[in-house]
């Protein structure tokens, strides 16, 4: 598995979030909650979601979730998240994490890559269509 280790996080991207997991995030062995991991991913992909739809959104899928490598209590977490897809009121997100380890010697580890789905919706909850893109400032 020597591809999944990097040296350096991903080049010309800015994390939606970082967080560092704590000892109430794992279980007994230091090994984080694959569930507080998920939700971290989710908070990540919704923080995206919710610029490009201009507003609320909700998690209706998680199409696909990969845990690649185990997270550790005091890893630094860097999320990044990417839309794929746009609909009429969906947006679909790739979402990745990577893990910085052992911080006199720095590794770097992909742990969790996922692909989630968010709906865009009005103040009373119900779907509504996705503004117009706003083109890149240049």
């Amino acid at each position: 598995m020597a591809s999944e280790h990097h040296t350096d996080l991903p080049a010309g991207k800015i994390p939606q979030m970082r967080v560092v997991p704590m000892p109430n995030d794992a279980n007994m062995h230091g090994d984080v909650f694959g569930g507080w991991i998920m939700s971290q991913v989710d908070l990540a992909g919704a923080v995206c979601a919710t610029r490009r739809a201009n507003g609320r959104v909700v998690t209706i899928a998680v199409n696909s979730f990969l845990f690649k490598h185990p997270v550790f209590v005091g890893d630094l977490l860097s999320i990044y998240a990417e839309i794929v897809k746009v609909g009429n009121t969906s947006i679909t997100v790739n979402v990745e994490c990577y893990a910085e380890r052992n911080r006199l010697e720095v590794e770097i580890v992909k742990v969790t890559e996922a692909t989630l789905t968010y709906v865009a919706t009005n103040d009373d909850r119900k779907p509504r269509h996705l503004p117009p893109a706003i083109p890149p400032h240049k």
